[in-house]
């Protein structure tokens, strides 16, 4: 299970957040977003984390959910999935979809 991690400390460090985590099971990864990038390499502010089990993930998410972590309430969800957002064609990303069931048609 991937999960969200969000107003983290600019400060803190994978593996203080790894740490926070272990306590609800196996951790698999843990990345806290920067701006590598570009050159600055300051974090972003969230991060994710990801868990060996569902099960596990969601007891995390619910007793990690506003605890603090280097003075800041932290926001803690499941991630959203990169593929299939729409829920139709994976790929698509609604460009495709169509308003209604009504199709425009030239006039002739």
């Amino acid at each position: 299970m991937n999960i969200y991690v969000g107003n983290l400390s600019l400060h803190i460090t994978e593996e203080e957040l790894r740490q926070e985590f272990t306590a609800f099971g196996v951790v698999g990864s843990v990345i806290v977003m920067n701006n590598q990038y570009i050159g600055s390499g300051q974090t972003r502010g969230y991060g994710f984390v990801e868990m060996a089990s569902k099960s596990e993930g969601n007891a995390a998410i619910i007793s990690l959910k506003g605890k603090r972590l280097q003075n800041q309430p932290i926001d803690v969800v499941e991630a959203l999935s990169l593929s299939d957002k729409t829920g139709n064609n994976p790929g698509d990303n609604g460009r495709n979809r169509r308003s209604g069931s009504r199709v425009r048609q030239r006039r002739g």
